[in-house]
């Protein structure tokens, strides 16, 4: 009998060890869900932490390409002070309201995205839990880059509208949409479209490749399973500086087929876009027009906005898995 009890208390301690972790373990599908809202709200603050303090820079970069003056750090730094004479200090990140109506669901998207893509390339090329190699981390960030402009192009049409016109203008977001839509159609709010995909793709294609490449090499090479904030921000600034540097023609081609209705002109093509630039400024002043800046307003963008996605990504996990230890 007392072996009985014995037997009966040992399989009663196995049924409470096995019936407590399917009890509080959340099933595949929330651990799913909110892996995708976390990578929403990081991706989300990552780019509105990133483009607005970058703002005054990215302006006074956008004005330059789609005009004919000559760009110089001098001259940049002469229009971004007249501006602030003439204007006023907030008058330098004119436009970024529109740019954070932009770049909050675009920074979302992007980096949510990106997270899903290498989940599904993972497992196609059969490196689930593993870090991708080469090609797949490459394609994982271009596919991220275009499901994301795909989705949110209108927005950059009327960021950079916004930032090449005075505020009389247009007094508002919604404002430039009815305006653009009434005066000159709906189409224009995708002019531009192709060589904005045509350039993501190189640009969010090197610029994942090459943060996710340095982390991974940072890892092997230190032994540190995660690098520190400061590592992160040298990674981000050294994507930002190749992605963009890769991209750029294509980013002025894009700027000036957005606002030449503002402007005078008239650019019906990419092709026609880049003669047409390269005939009046030539090819490096023209194509390559504020390049010297986006080197600077690039990788401190790219690298606050990597950093502060991951930093937020662990942060989240933290509280997530403090909240199902408290429970």
């Amino acid at each position: 009998m007392g072996n009985g009890v014995r037997e009966g208390r040992v399989d009663f301690q196995r049924q409470d060890v096995e019936l407590v972790p399917s009890t509080h373990l959340p099933p595949e599908e929330t651990r799913e869900k909110k892996k995708v809202l976390n990578s929403l709200m990081s991706g989300a603050l990552a780019g509105a932490v990133a483009k607005t303090a970058v703002a005054p820079l990215d302006r006074t970069k956008i004005m330059f390409q789609v005009s004919s003056k000559r760009f110089s750090a001098k001259e940049a730094y002469r229009l971004i002070y007249r501006t602030y004479l003439n204007e006023g200090l907030w008058s330098l990140w004119r436009g970024n309201s529109a740019t954070m109506v932009r770049v909050i669901p675009y920074a979302a998207i992007q980096f949510c995205a990106h997270e899903e893509y290498k989940q599904l390339l993972g497992s196609y090329y059969g490196f689930q839990g593993k870090a991708l190699t080469p090609f797949p981390r490459f394609i994982a960030g271009s596919l991220a880059g275009t499901t994301a402009a795909m989705l949110t192009y209108p927005l950059d049409m009327v960021r950079a509208r916004m930032a090449v016109t005075p505020k009389e203008m247009y007094s508002n977001i919604v404002h430039v949409f009815i305006r653009i839509s009434r005066e000159e159609g709906l189409k224009t709010l995708y002019r531009g479209f192709t060589p904005t995909i045509i350039g993501v793709i190189p640009y969010a294609g090197l610029s994942f490749f090459t943060y996710e490449t340095l982390k991974k090499l940072h890892a092997d090479h230190s032994g540190k399973l995660q690098p520190s904030p400061p590592e992160r921000l040298l990674f981000g600034a050294c994507a930002g500086l190749i992605g963009q540097s890769a991209s750029y023609p294509l980013d002025v081609v894009r700027r000036r087929m957005q606002t030449a209705g503002v402007t005078g002109h008239t650019y019906s093509s990419i092709l026609l876009t880049m003669q047409e630039i390269i005939r009046e400024e030539g090819l490096i002043r023209g194509l390559y027009k504020g390049l010297s800046m986006n080197w600077v307003k690039g990788p401190i963008a790219v690298g606050i906005s990597f950093t502060t996605f991951d930093l937020m990504q662990i942060l989240l996990r933290k509280l997530q898995h403090g909240s199902n230890v408290e429970r």
